[in-house]
């Protein structure tokens, strides 16, 4: 039975007394707290923290974490605030506590965003103290081990979230047996019914897998010791989960999972784990390109161990993994075991509580970046994916990413600035495209150019959390610069058209708007124009209503905004029309999209042509940088060949085909569309010029 004489019991073994006498005090301070609070169960609500710090108590956690565990309910239940806490026993506690209580002051949106906050409250607070995600962790398996007297769909809702979030989590810091029972509950929780049937088939199965498993074991035995190794061999018992997500992942059924075997090897040293992976490779055939090495590159977790598969007695293919005594704690415990194993001052021990520290510190640099807490969570569950490819810088280091990383992910996790910078790569010493995913093994080299900078297509490719935050961060800014800059030029002008200037402003004119709208700032108001979620006329009168005249702001006419092809996200060149250097433009301001820029002839902008709220006349610069795509349909005869003719036409001009779409006129003729990237009219003209000359071609034109 649980109560405080046992847990202080099991405390003895390796707390001193004075440290237990403080835990006890946090005992009886949460009895009190929580007097008269029941939990669904019907149970008196301090059964629940007093079993939290039990679980904290096989970990060996210290005293403090343990009294957390014991009141980490009370700021979130009861009337007692964090400084109460504080001065009952120390800040420290306080903090710890603070850090796993949920925001229940804030009314929230949605329970999507309350769970975002919570999350990315208790993500500050483990970057303080990397404790309290151990304190919530041991909470949460707690309640998952008493999910049952809970409504089905709240029952539903937490094993999503564990299985979503903490699980993972697990994972992340290597608390290996913390994610499997996370998994096994959390799946029998969301799906009942499935989990039964797997775990019917497996018992099913059981029965002969155990006599080979167990004569596997024991041949494997008999050979190391005849070969000198101490070693312990256990078969390893596969979990439902992980056989479901197998099934689903990998589309095999339940009988192709069990046709693996997975033996488990634990000996005493590092030069051990090599000698016995030569001793069962003598034994059975090892599967090629199925062996892997984490104990010379650990995952990122801290996990090591050698990994191989082999065909053993029947063709059965066995999994068999070997490890030292020490990896196989580490891996079961993970960043517990820097307190389970504090004695012992090892280099897994110690780059185990290192390596969770940096996740964390990842952790903060992405919530720095994020828009809201909604974003955050969306990068936090990417980054927490568990499989891992090994890549090599030029210089030889290792870099763990996840699987299905890229050049560009590569690019930032080594540095922020080469991510940005990143224009190329070379993989394996060869050019390959930032979209190519990255294998392990593989060496990748980074070509940066002070020019390059992050693009929006970039987000359909990267898969690490840093990478996605840090480019979403810089679109956002980029974003935010150009609507300013936009919005800037756009009341310049409309101020010009009412004889007037941003420079001419009076101070107490933009305050007196500033206050009307509500706005901190000018930019604020700039950046609202170029969105296009504010006139920028209006906005010109409303800021010099007390010194214009009366007049119809349709008659008042605009400088033409000069157009240079170089102005970023807020300036759009309109699908419908491709308007290129060199024609006759017009412009709307589109809410969200800033400036849409037309051709004069386009259909689609003649409706607002008229409002002069609405519609800006556009020049084009005198120099106009970049290429711009352009629609031509060529009518041609259907000939072998000549579309070969045709592109090899268009190339020689230096213009690129973007997109072709071709529809058959009669057996004879063919219409194809082609959206070509061109540098003005006078660049299309000519290569319109040298399709019109090949032989076959019947028509060429550009659309109005």
């Amino acid at each position: 039975m649980q109560n405080i004489e046992s847990l202080a019991e099991s405390l003895s073994g390796y707390l001193p007394a004075n440290q237990i006498h403080l835990v006890r005090r946090a005992y009886f301070y949460a009895e009190q707290a929580h007097d008269g609070q029941l939990r669904r169960s019907g149970e008196p609500y301090v059964t629940h923290p007093l079993a939290v710090a039990f679980i904290l108590a096989e970990m060996r956690m210290d005293h403090q974490s343990l009294m957390a565990a014991l009141l980490h309910d009370v700021i979130e239940d009861t009337g007692i605030g964090k400084p109460a806490l504080a001065e009952q026993f120390t800040p420290i506690v306080a903090d710890l506590v603070d850090g796993v209580s949920k925001l229940t002051q804030i009314e929230f949106m949605s329970r999507a965003e309350a769970q975002a906050e919570n999350f990315q409250k208790m993500a500050l607070a483990m970057a303080r103290d990397i404790r309290v995600i151990l304190v919530k962790l041991a909470d949460r398996l707690h309640n998952m081990r008493t999910l049952g007297v809970l409504r089905p769909e709240k029952r539903r809702r937490i094993a999503r979230e564990t299985l979503d979030i903490y699980a993972p989590i697990a994972n992340r810091l290597g608390m290996n047996s913390v994610r499997l029972e996370f998994e096994e509950l959390g799946f029998a929780a969301l799906y009942p019914m499935r989990s039964r049937r797997i775990q019917a088939a497996v018992r099913a199965a059981r029965g002969n897998r155990k006599e080979l498993v167990d004569k596997i074991g024991e041949s494997i035995r008999e050979r190391l010791a005849d070969e000198g190794h101490q070693a312990r061999v256990i078969g390893r018992e596969k979990h439902l989960y992980g056989i479901y997500q197998k099934m689903r992942q990998k589309r095999k059924s339940f009988s192709e999972i069990m046709d693996v075997f997975a033996v488990r090897i634990m000996v005493s040293s590092v030069d051990s784990c090599y000698q016995v992976l030569g001793v069962i490779h003598s034994m059975y055939k090892p599967v090629a390109g199925q062996f892997k090495d984490y104990i010379a590159i650990p995952k990122s977790n801290g996990y090591q161990s050698l990994h191989t598969i082999v065909i053993g007695m029947h063709g059965a293919n066995i999994e068999v993994q070997i490890r030292t005594h020490e990896m196989e704690e580490m891996a079961n415990n993970g960043i517990a075991a820097h307190w389970l194993y504090k004695s012992n001052d090892g280099e897994s021990v110690q780059g185990s509580h290192l390596r969770a520290r940096q996740w964390v510190q990842g952790l903060l640099d992405m919530q720095e970046r994020a828009g809201n807490s909604l974003e955050f969570i969306e990068h936090v569950k990417v980054d927490l994916f568990p499989d891992e490819v090994y890549v090599f810088t030029p210089q030889g280091e290792i870099l763990t990413l996840q699987s299905g990383a890229t050049a560009v992910d590569f690019a930032y996790a080594v540095h922020t600035d080469l991510g940005h910078h990143c224009s190329a790569c070379r993989i394996n010493r060869q050019f390959a495209p930032l979209s190519e995913p990255l294998q392990s093994g593989q060496s990748v080299e980074i070509i940066s150019s002070a020019s390059a900078k992050p693009s929006p297509a970039w987000l359909n490719f990267v898969v690490t959390g840093k990478a996605r935050s840090h480019i979403r961060h810089y679109l956002k800014h980029q974003r935010q610069t150009e609507s300013v800059d936009l919005g800037r030029e756009l009341l310049d002008k409309a101020l010009h058209s009412l004889d007037s200037s941003l420079d001419r402003l009076k101070k107490r004119q933009v305050n007196r708007f500033l206050k009307h709208t509500g706005h901190d700032s000018l930019d604020e108001v700039l950046e609202e124009i170029g969105l296009g979620n504010r006139v920028a006329f209006l906005t010109a009168r409303g800021l010099l209503e007390d010194s214009i005249e009366t007049e119809n702001p349709s008659q008042a006419r605009q400088p033409p905004l000069v157009i240079a092809g170089t102005e970023g996200m807020m300036v759009n060149f309109a699908k419908c029309c491709h308007p290129i250097p060199g024609d006759h433009i017009s412009g709307h301001i589109s809410a969200g999209r800033g400036l849409v820029v037309h051709r004069d002839t386009c259909n689609n902008i003649a409706e607002v042509r008229e409002n002069r709220q609405k519609c800006i006349d556009l020049l084009w610069a005198d120099e106009v940088e970049g290429e711009f795509p352009v629609e031509i349909r060529v009518v041609l005869e259907n000939k072998r060949g000549i579309f070969a003719n045709i592109a090899n036409q268009i190339h020689a001009m230096e213009a690129n085909i973007e997109h072709i779409a071709s529809a058959e006129e009669d057996p004879s003729f063919s219409s194809v569309k082609l959206v070509l990237s061109v540098m003005g009219r006078v660049h299309l003209a000519r290569v319109m010029r040298r399709i019109r000359g090949i032989t076959g071609v019947n028509k060429v034109l550009r659309p109005r």
